[in-house]
């Protein structure tokens, strides 16, 4: 609250308004906005005023209003008065409670209750209000302060429902093939137990009401034990996340729709952290950003819940990044390798290839013990449809789920979709496997998030993102390592998508995600127009990994292809222009364009690591030297069916040990040598 306002409140209680007036007085200032505006107008004349104020407010408001009015403090009075409820109570040592009954409590019951309510708020005195409510069918609620006790039917009902809901689908799950008659006492028992426990004691929950309404954000009075990404609860039965703590307030997001909510709407806490359910029923489905399954293939049963927030492995708790994670690309595997536990971005111009360079990785992980997690923040919803189409034409929706918050979800649903997404990877990763989750993308992620944070009134910095807009990205990819074998051995692979525009890779969320990341694969619509695809720039995309998550077969075989390549772009630009060129320079474009032309590479045609290998090979020792470029691909596929069919022992090697020793390397020639021939 600003010093003015306090002064204010101040001068209120000095004066000992009667609350009823001060209510009064605020619901004219609240209606009639003209009133605050006329006196504040500095032509409108001093008696005009104190006519308007002895007009329309008690009495006992009019010095009041004038003090403030000779101050010029009269914008400051709604805040004033909205305050001084809670003020006046404090200065009273008197808390106000509200107890809702069917059956009217005895003089004894009121009794007790007083007494409980001074000795649980340590305050002199409790006015309590009672109100007559057949809708809780029996029992009482108490409201008072931020605490609510329910010892409602109402309550416990539901509670029930809730209950036999959850315990009708385990029942369905297990006892599919029992006998008709065991499956009736199955139900009988079961309604028994629920019939015993309905009169189970309702503990005291933290409760608070909304103030402020709109735009997919409440704020919210009360809750002053509510911790930042708690789980609370609305009277509708919505669910929203704590993200603002304040003073006096605290500033929710609902994860659904408003509808029937309003200012003075109740809220309870959960005293849970935001949360996902998780369950090996997940691979394979389409879940929006609670867990819920958006497929149409049934309800999903949740073995555990994870926190969508939770915090990162610690150094201790990791290993090295050493163990290759084949994305089957072939630009990529040789020359920006990624490991299990590493995080790799993508980047670059919508319409490049980011999402089909995922995509393939996601594909090529069939058949190697990866469980893959796909999470598409923002995107159309047809074009998620059309990525779990492909996924499942080429068999890979087995070992993956995708979770979606599409253009249409609130922002909230988009900020928490990557947390959820993680939370679901950590939970495949605790029992020990190897997951690969991607964030398609994460610049539309940091826009859901500023939306959300100007709603919530925080201070806009740089490009109107608030300040701690690197902090929601990096605890999110901290989260991705290699765990040791003491903490289960898994590891969780990330690859951030992110969008650039024109190719600014020195924008504010670029740099920030470059920053926290191991590595990035740049790629440039200029490369993707002229043919290149992936259209991947060698000079800007890096792996800081490195030679670490290669194989050594996979190392030997690139060799120096970066600085081959490096080498041929410079000379291609420096000789561009000259007619005449010496052999040694012609010979050095023909490779670079032969290499150029050999890792083009097809949509959704992810290649196994020995044909990469031998390919690489191939290539350096200058066995496609004098194949056109035209015809390198046909060129290459008929030669790899041929060590298919011949050299099915150099596969196996290669498969087997992943060395490129000098034998096997006179054996790839040989053949080659044979194919050629």
């Amino acid at each position: 609250m600003a010093n003015t306002d306090k002064e204010l409140l101040k001068e209120l209680l000095r004066l000992d308004v009667p609350q009823e007036d001060a209510e009064a007085a605020k619901h004219i200032f609240t209606d009639c906005k003209d009133v605050s505006d006329t006196l504040a107008n500095p032509l409108v004349t001093s008696d005009e005023k104190r006519a308007v104020v002895a007009r329309l407010f008690p009495e006992s408001m009019q010095k009041f209003i004038l003090s403030a009015i000779k101050t010029k403090s009269v914008e400051n009075i709604p805040a004033a008065l909205e305050g001084y409820h809670d003020a006046l109570l404090e200065k009273q040592g008197c808390i106000k409670a509200v107890v809702r009954y069917v059956t009217p409590l005895t003089e004894a019951q009121q009794a007790d209750l007083r007494k409980y309510i001074m000795e649980r708020f340590i305050k002199e005195d409790v006015a309590i209000e009672y109100r007559h409510d057949p809708d809780i069918i029996g029992g009482f609620i108490l409201n008072a302060g931020d605490i609510k006790y329910d010892k409602s039917y109402r309550s416990s009902l539901n509670r029930m429902k809730e209950s036999l809901r959850s315990k009708a689908a385990e029942y369905t799950e297990s006892n599919e093939n029992k006998p008709v008659l065991s499956s009736m006492s199955d139900i009988i028992s079961m309604l028994k137990t629920e019939i015993q426990d309905f009169d189970v004691k309702s503990g005291a929950t933290e409760t608070g009401f909304i103030t402020r309404l709109g735009d997919g954000i409440a704020q919210v009075r009360g809750m002053n034990s509510a911790m930042y990404g708690e789980l609370v609860e609305f009277e509708t039965g919505i669910r929203g996340i704590v993200q603002n703590l304040e003073e006096k307030t605290t500033g929710v997001v609902l994860l659904g729709d408003d509808h029937g909510l309003t200012e003075g709407s109740s809220v309870i806490r959960t005293g849970k952290r935001a949360g996902i359910g998780v369950s090996g029923e997940l691979l394979g489905r389409v879940v929006d950003a609670l867990g819920s399954p958006i497929d149409g293939g049934g309800a999903i049963i949740a073995e555990d819940y994870f926190p969508i927030e939770r915090e990162a492995p610690g150094v201790i708790e990791r290993k090295p990044v050493n163990v290759p994670l084949q994305t089957g690309i072939l630009a990529i595997d040789s020359m920006f390798p990624i490991g299990r536990g590493q995080r790799e971005l993508i980047i670059g111009d919508r319409q490049t290839g980011k999402t089909s360079i995922a995509l393939d990785t996601i594909i090529n992980q069939k058949d190697k013990n990866v469980i893959c997690v796909y999470v598409a923040i923002g995107q159309k919803s047809s074009t998620v449809a059309q990525v779990v189409g492909t996924l499942r034409k080429f068999g890979a929706m087995d070992h993956t789920v995708v979770v979606c918050a599409s253009a249409s979800d609130p922002a909230p649903f988009q900020y928490i979709a990557p947390y959820s997404g993680t939370a679901i990877a950590e939970y495949f990763m605790s029992k020990g496997h190897d997951v690969l989750i991607v964030y398609d993308d994460l610049s539309k992620h940091a826009v859901a998030y500023r939306a959300m944070s100007l709603l919530l009134h925080r201070p806009p910095g740089r490009e109107a993102y608030p300040g701690d807009v690197f902090y929601l990205h990096s605890r999110l990819l901290e989260r991705s390592s290699r765990l040791d074998d003491e903490h289960g051995g898994g590891s969780l692979t990330a690859l951030p998508v992110i969008e650039t525009l024109a190719g600014d890779i020195s924008a504010y969320i670029p740099t920030n995600v470059i920053s926290i990341t191991d590595g990035q694969i740049f790629l440039e619509s200029e490369l993707f127009n002229a043919g290149q695809r992936p259209a991947v720039n060698y000079g800007l995309s890096v792996s800081r990994v490195g030679g670490a998550a290669q194989t050594k077969a996979m190392k030997k075989a690139a060799g120096n292809l970066r600085i081959d390549l490096a080498q041929f772009k410079e000379m291609e630009i420096f000789t561009q222009f000259s007619s005449e060129l010496d052999q040694s320079t012609t010979e050095l474009l023909n490779h670079g364009r032969m290499l150029t032309e050999l890792l083009k590479q097809p949509l959704y045609n992810p290649l196994p690591q020995y044909e990469q290998v031998i390919l690489l090979y191939a290539a350096q020792n200058g066995f496609f030297k004098d194949i056109p470029a035209k015809e390198l691909k046909e060129y290459c596929s008929e030669l790899m069916s041929y060590i298919g069919t011949y050299g099915q022992d150099i596969i196996a090697e290669l498969e087997q040990n992943k060395v490129l020793t000098d034998d096997l390397a006179e054996r790839i020639e040989r053949i080659v040598t044979a194919f050629e021939e």
